[in-house]
């Protein structure tokens, strides 16, 4: 899925699944870092860079702002991931 796709599908489903999808997301990222052994396929997306841009657009996309992920939060998963 493209980025452009990925929006598209995103204005399709309900708020609470965005929310659901990012907490999901968070948690691959966590899987990733630990006992993922920094495998690409325990990502949602299948890939860092897709996996960050893709957090970073529910975020966006989410009304309300969860107080278990912020942007910060999100940078601080790429900047990790990616080294």
């Amino acid at each position: 899925m493209n980025k452009q796709e990925f929006i598209e599908w995103i204005g399709t489903v309900e708020e609470s699944y965005m929310y659901m999808l990012l907490s999901r997301m968070q948690q691959d990222c966590e899987y990733y870092l630990g006992y993922g052994g920094r495998n690409e396929k325990s990502l949602w997306a299948n890939s860092v860079n897709q996996q960050i841009e893709f957090m970073r657009i529910l975020y966006d996309s989410v009304p309300e702002k969860p107080e278990w992920l912020s942007l910060e939060d999100i940078k601080h998963y790429e900047l990790t991931m990616k080294a």
